[in-house]
């Protein structure tokens, strides 16, 4: 082992360890409903031009953009989301309550290339979502409003994407025979339960905050082997506290205050999993957690690939960061 891991480990010893899954367990759903392979690729919110910002807080309800495909810091090429029709909610962090007011058959989009390409099949309903254009790869982008405020007193919100056929799966599940005809087909309780027609584990979701205070984040940093350099281009596999999973990826972007990080914003209360894998330029080594609130920092006591379960609690202070630290080898 390296001197710096022991170094590194000596000084963390006696620290309490994190809870490390060596997989993330796959989820049974509920009612019946037929497990497909699991969704790849990612969403995020964004403004009209595909660029985010800062820690994704936004103005307001109307400059909130979905955006699919490669997210921000992710390589070229990156899979996106699979081709096909999708639907799309915005919901409390907790998915209980729906805040989307518009039928579901106007919160659709197509998925071409790995990039939305249009809001098609909303337009025959005549109620089509405003889009725009990704700056970065040509993408459509479409605006999440018209939704409520979230009873969120954070100022917190989730996004939603899933395929058309599980949405439609999930509302029959409720005992709705056409969800796209409705605004909300139902909620079922349970981690994995039908959320107004979508599957946590068969949907992806990204958070994000209107206004008011700054909420917890977590981000994941890549460190290099020899020179220490905090590395862009790295990918984290996060999955929320309802099971629904995405990917982000650590880049640079100081203006919008991203520091070589892969961040999720507005975490909501509970256990969220941050799954590290080996991946090109990063074999990995120790991880680290850092609580910016109290100031520690401890090993997970794991060395390699692993899952770091992260606890949000409601005693986390506006603006605190939880810092996880990946150390890699043969740079």
């Amino acid at each position: 082992m390296r001197t710096r891991v022991r170094v590194r480990k000596s000084l963390l010893l006696g620290a309490a360890v994190a809870t490390v899954l060596a997989t993330v367990l796959s989820l049974a759903l509920s009612h019946g409903i037929a497990r497909a392979d699991p969704l790849t690729g990612a969403i995020f919110t964004t403004v009209a031009d595909g660029s985010e910002v800062n820690s994704n807080i936004y103005p307001s309800k109307d400059a909130v953009y979905l955006d699919g495909g490669p997210g921000p810091g992710a390589p070229q090429g990156a899979a996106g989301l699979p081709d096909g029709s999708y639907v799309f909610q915005v919901t409390n962090p907790s998915g209980k309550t729906l805040l989307s007011t518009d039928q579901a058959g106007c919160r659709q989009f197509t998925v071409l290339n790995g990039i939305i390409n249009s809001v098609q099949p909303a337009i025959t309903f005549g109620c089509a979502h405003v889009t725009g254009t990704d700056v970065d790869h040509g993408a459509t982008t479409v605006q999440l409003f018209p939704f409520n405020d979230t009873p969120n007193n954070g100022g917190e919100y989730k996004a939603w994407a899933t395929p058309l056929a599980n949405y439609l799966a999930g509302c029959e599940a409720l005992g709705v025979s056409n969800g796209l005809d409705v605004v909300d087909c139902g909620f079922a309780n349970g981690q994995n339960g039908s959320k107004h027609g979508f599957i946590p584990s068969d949907s992806k979701t990204d958070n994000f905050k209107v206004k008011g205070q700054v909420a917890p984040e977590i981000d994941t940093r890549f460190h290099g082997d020899v020179s220490n350099a905090l590395l862009d281009g790295r990918m984290i596999s996060w999955t929320d506290t309802l099971g629904a999973q995405n990917q982000k990826w650590s880049y640079l972007n100081l203006a919008l205050d991203v520091n070589h990080e892969a961040h999720v914003e507005a975490p909501e209360i509970g256990t969220h999993l941050i799954r590290i894998d080996n991946q090109a330029g990063c074999s990995v080594d120790d991880v680290t957690v850092t609580n910016t609130q109290t100031g520690k920092t401890y090993s997970t006591g794991v060395l390699g690939p692993q899952t770091v379960s992260v606890n949000i609690s409601s005693s986390l202070k506006s603006g605190t960061t939880i810092f996880i630290d990946v150390w890699c080898l043969n740079i």
